[in-house]
């Protein structure tokens, strides 16, 4: 059957402090991230956090790329759903290695296939 989408759920963990802290790093790296899976940008929000963090989205013609920061504990969880012929796999691959993230915990969901199972 085919899907509408595909979404990839990504928990990062040991991230490099000073990049999750860094609201101007992190939009580049997901402006990067869309462009280099071959989406189309639509439009990009960013918000820095006081003291730390940062949440953001990149809007893409295939859906989106999203990134909530927690620098204090190193983590971050992002999401890239893509939609069409896109691999989201290689948006957030590339999100983690900037990142520099240690370990990395990745879910991969089908949509528009009907009722979603999570385990």
């Amino acid at each position: 059957m085919e899907t509408m989408g595909r979404h990839v759920i990504s928990e990062l963990w040991g991230c490099d402090f000073e990049k999750l802290n860094n609201m101007d790093f992190i939009e580049k790296t997901f402006v990067e991230a869309a462009l280099k899976s071959g989406a189309e940008i639509r439009e990009v929000a960013f918000h820095k956090f006081a003291p730390q963090g940062v949440s953001g989205v990149v809007i893409i013609s295939e859906s989106h790329l999203t990134i909530h920061s927690f620098p204090e504990h190193g983590y971050a969880s992002i999401d890239v759903y893509t939609c069409g012929n896109l691999d989201p796999n290689i948006a957030a691959n590339y999100i983690a290695e900037s990142l520099n993230a240690q370990k990395r915990e990745t879910m991969e969901l089908p949509r528009g296939m009907g009722k979603v199972q999570v385990k």
